[in-house]
């Protein structure tokens, strides 16, 4: 708590000024172009990583980088928080790309992987259900980079996993269908702070780089 405390001080003396009048544009309203499903590991940054400004990037953070599939969603529970992000990214933001991101070492996917489980925890152990597919994926023999960590292939494994839970979504087949909406898988990797995306006719993680971002950009 200092820290955050601190850093607002430091912001309001070095900072607020550059950023105010960013601010105060913001007011009558948001216009990004992406939603970003990404992990609430504190470790993981999304708008540090890619540079992003404030207003450019719609996040939504959860444990794990989960998506209820939409069959699923209990409107009495919190299930639906999800839900409704990725409804009025598409409905009221009108986002052209969703990103499910995930990243290595996600206590999320170890507690999976090895079996965890708690009585004092049971709203994690709902909620990590969503990722045992994923799991359930890998030990059926599915691979995409056997040069990892069983956890850190799994969190691989496990973004294309959400990727199909969010394709559960009538807004989201209805968007793809009329070519209006991108879905991506990306990946985090915390020792080297590269940022990898999946790659469907390769099946597998590339690195994004110059070389790749100019291909990349160039497919829009």
């Amino acid at each position: 708590m200092h820290k955050l405390i601190s850093g607002i001080v430091d912001f309001r003396k070095n900072s607020l000024e550059d950023y105010r009048a960013n601010f105060s544009g913001l007011v009558q309203g948001q216009s990004p172009d992406t939603l970003m499903i990404a992990c609430c590991d504190s470790r993981v940054a999304p708008n540090v990583f890619a540079s992003t400004n404030p207003g450019d990037l719609f996040v939504v953070r959860n444990i794990g980088n989960l998506v209820c599939p939409c069959h699923i969603v209990d409107p009495d529970s919190q299930q639906d928080s999800t839900a409704a992000a990725i409804e009025f990214a598409l409905h009221g933001l009108n986002v052209k790309d969703i990103i499910i991101c995930g990243h290595s070492e996600c206590a999320a996917i170890s507690a999976i992987v090895n079996g965890r489980s708690s009585e004092d925890e049971p709203h994690m152990q709902a909620w990590l259900r969503y990722a045992e597919p994923s799991y359930a994926r890998f030990k059926a023999g599915f691979k995409l980079n056997s040069n990892l960590p069983i956890h850190n292939e799994v969190s691989q494994i496990n973004v294309l996993q959400q990727i199909e839970h969010l394709k559960t979504y009538s807004l989201v087949k209805k968007h793809m269908k009329n070519g209006t909406l991108r879905v991506h898988g990306w990946w985090f990797d915390l020792a080297t702070a590269n940022v990898y995306y999946y790659d469907d006719p390769d099946k597998k993680f590339l690195l994004i780089d110059e070389t790749s971002a100019a291909k990349f950009l160039n497919e829009e």
